[in-house]
């Protein structure tokens, strides 16, 4: 197994290298500009056109509320990756890392505006509708640049397996045999039997699922870390400075980039708010809003929750909390949510700090397994036509029970390496289309909104 899990090393270290680095935070950048900082500049309207509408919700043109359309985004963006993916990159990277994870959520926030808003703009008829990279690139591009919407489909129905499916069942088996007990081969058997069931209720299904879950988990853990924060106030400040200095080499020429700081915290912070990778645009594209811009606008509100929010926290813990940062002292737990509740297990009372990881990674971990499961059966389904769906959720579900069996520690380095695979075509379509999405937003604004 040494064999594979260098192997798998090696090719996450070639795809995470500066090549795509630069890629992705200049695509951001780049679109940040382009769409003239919605981030920032339109906040108000980003407030607006997301919590301002929870309570009305969206007119019913056959797809889900745009609620549900962010919870299915947030259940495939919020998972082991905002707890022990974090811990991860702070062990590895340092307190850096979690300052250049900030950076790459910044202006995610862009990237994630435009490709939502050209998923809206360029997805197919359905009830739910059905869109996604791919479909912004056939229809937004033409037939010519088919090939590149059928290397995104492939890319992204591989990666749901690892991403959304290997990674996060392992961390629940583990999860499950920590809090009852239970033996990898039964957790992966019940796990198995629950995603199948939420998975063959279609769209509507999985975004009522959601819907409840998905604040359910994030409640949950806010109600365990906040306290910890709180009754720690005095040392966040030195905290937060600790965190910036740390992202900057001092004995670098005039101070340079920490590079392995960058490389964590900015793998990391793709990994966990997914911009980029164009797999959250297919949830939002099942929503009944019909402004492309406005949908969009909750994509915002997503990388922020996901990583300035509880990405944040996470770390927060982590550094208070004293453990050894370095590879070796990571080497010396059995996986990084091991480490996350040793963490967390220091800073709570009793025996509550090492209950309180392993079960909150059962919700996020499952509330993932679910929002990939939809996005991997509109990638087959595009490639494969409709039919291909019952066979997906039947071998999706299976594969739940290969993850429990699995390693923690190759599944994360195979999630990795797969995500730079699924971000390089969307990446290329945003790229391409960046001047359609500029003159949507511009539009937008100058209507002033819904």
């Amino acid at each position: 197994m040494s064999g594979i899990e260098a192997l798998v090393e090696n090719l996450r270290t070639l795809v995470w290298g500066p090549g795509m680095l630069a890629l992705l935070f200049g695509t951001g950048v780049f679109l940040s500009l382009r769409c003239g900082f919605p981030q920032l500049l339109q906040l108000r309207t980003v407030l607006r056109d997301s919590f301002g509408k929870l309570r009305r919700g969206g007119p019913d043109d056959g797809g889900i509320p745009p609620y549900q359309a962010l919870t299915t985004a947030l259940a495939g963006t919020v998972g082991t990756g905002n707890i022990a993916g974090v811990t991860g990159a702070v062990l590895l990277g340092g307190p850096g890392a979690v300052f250049w994870m900030w950076v790459a959520a910044f202006f995610g926030m862009g990237t994630k505006y435009a490709e939502i808003a050209l998923a809206v703009r360029y997805r197919a008829d359905g009830d739910p509708p059905r869109g996604g990279p791919m479909y912004t690139i056939e229809r937004g591009l033409g037939a010519a640049y088919r090939p590149l919407a059928a290397a995104f489909a492939l890319c992204g129905g591989l990666a749901c397996f690892g991403i959304g499916n290997i990674a996060q069942s392992s961390e629940i088996a583990a999860a499950a045999g920590s809090l009852f007990g239970a033996p990898p081969l039964l957790a992966g058997l019940l796990l198995c039997v629950t995603v199948a069931a939420v998975l063959w209720g279609g769209g509507r299904r999985i975004g009522s699922f959601t819907g409840l879950a998905v604040p359910l988990m994030a409640g949950l853990y806010l109600a365990a870390v906040l306290p910890v924060l709180i009754l720690h106030a005095r040392e966040l400040p030195a905290l937060f400075r600790l965190i910036v200095r740390s992202a900057f080499c001092p004995r670098a020429a005039g101070g340079g980039i920490c590079f392995g700081a960058l490389r964590q915290g900015f793998s990391r912070g793709i990994f966990s708010n997914e911009a980029g990778l164009g797999s959250a645009p297919m949830a939002h594209a099942a929503s009944s809003c019909r402004e492309p811009c406005g949908q969009a606008a909750w994509g915002v509100v997503e990388v922020f929750l996901d990583t300035f929010v509880i990405c944040t926290l996470t770390a927060l813990v982590v550094l208070l909390s004293g453990l050894g940062l370095g590879p070796e002292d990571a080497a010396a737990y059995g996986s990084y949510s091991e480490a996350a509740s040793a963490a967390l297990g220091r800073m709570l009372p009793g025996r509550a700090g090492g209950r309180v990881v392993p079960f909150c990674l059962l919700f996020f971990a499952l509330s993932s397994i679910i929002g990939w499961g939809y996005y991997g059966e509109l990638c087959w389904g595009w490639l494969l036509g409709g039919r291909a769906a019952a066979a997906f959720r039947a071998v999706f579900a299976a594969v739940c029970l290969v993850g429990a069996l699995g390693s923690g520690r190759l599944m994360w380095a195979l999630s990795d390496a797969l995500n730079g695979l699924m971000a390089l075509p969307n990446l290329i379509s945003l790229l391409l289309l960046s001047g359609r999405a500029a003159a949507m937003n511009r539009a937008y604004r100058l209507r002033g909104g819904p």
